[in-house]
């Protein structure tokens, strides 16, 4: 408003300095000489109305500046605002990206915190399956040393009850976890026949009595012999007489010496399984046998592999 009314003041000075005489505009070249019908008043006023066009020049290039910075104002208002309106698009699209990304993220987590229960779950249901496991292998093992220790002890009352018998007649080994009593062809046939002799039969016997003791053993009789055809009335062939010589042996345990025919398995093996070389005599000699093998009772063992 100051401005405003600075600037009017001059204007009503010039009209009504105009109206009252003829003198210079403001803005005009100034006269050498003031005119001599100039009084002393008018001069006063005249070098006021100078003062005053001079005030209103430099109020005039002040607005003028002033104009200047309104319009530079302007334009940097309009830069301001464009930036703004950049910056606050800018924003939004941060913002919307931001959001987008914090919405994954938890989709993300509640898919990783699914996987990871679900794969807690199956962890635990393995490390449990796994402690079934050792604790059924443990009792595994229990079992088979329980099972080795009779074997063991079977074979040392064998070796010392059978100790009246030639090694070439009879012999006690363990393989595989079993007692394997191997009883030669002398000991108890007669060539080409099943009949066991009476020195045989005494061999079993002693047998017996130690089988009669241990009930938790089962006795797997097997016949073998050499490879030297045989052909008669009675048997066809080798294999048809080392199945007769297995069953004779374990009828004679179960008829003579009460062993329960449940424990019992009779089996031939013919010429198929040596143990020597057949193409010398002391070879046959050796492969000519019924091998008794008594292993202990896996139905404790069984029943830990079928849980």
């Amino acid at each position: 408003m100051k401005r405003i009314y600075y600037a009017i003041i001059p204007m009503a000075l010039v009209i009504m300095l105009n109206s009252c005489a003829t003198v210079y505009k403001c803005g005009e070249a100034k006269p050498a000489k003031q005119p001599i019908t100039w009084g002393k008043r008018l001069k006063t006023v005249v070098s006021e109305r100078d003062k005053l066009c001079k005030d209103l020049a430099l109020k005039q290039n002040e607005n003028a500046g002033l104009r200047n910075d309104l319009v530079n104002q302007k334009n940097n208002n309009k830069d301001l605002t464009d930036q703004y309106n950049n910056l606050t698009n800018l924003y939004k699209t941060l913002q919307d990206k931001h959001n987008s990304l914090i919405n994954e993220n938890l989709s993300q987590t509640d898919k990783l915190s699914k996987a990871l229960s679900e794969k807690s779950e199956e962890l635990d249901a393995k490390e449990k399956l796994l402690s079934d496991r050792l604790k059924k292998l443990d009792e595994m093992k229990h079992v088979i040393a329980r099972q080795d220790s009779i074997t063991n002890r079977l074979n040392t009352i064998l070796r010392n009850a059978l100790l009246g018998f030639n090694s070439d007649e009879l012999s006690v080994e363990i393989k595989n976890g079993k007692v394997y009593v191997s009883m030669s062809d002398k000991l108890l046939f007669q060539s080409g026949s099943s009949a066991v002799e009476t020195k045989g039969k005494e061999a079993l016997k002693v047998l017996a009595d130690v089988l009669d003791k241990n009930t938790d053993i089962d006795i797997l009789v097997e016949g073998h012999t050499d490879n030297v055809p045989i052909r008669t009335s009675v048997y066809k062939d080798n294999w048809d007489l080392s199945v007769a010589r297995a069953t004779s042996i374990v009828r004679i345990l179960t008829a003579d010496y009460k062993i329960t025919p449940t424990r019992l398995t009779a089996s031939g093996k013919g010429e198929f399984f040596p143990k020597a070389d057949n193409e010398t005599s002391e070879g046959r000699a050796r492969n000519r046998r019924t091998e008794i093998i008594l292993s202990p009772k896996l139905d404790e063992l069984m029943k830990l592999l079928n849980v």
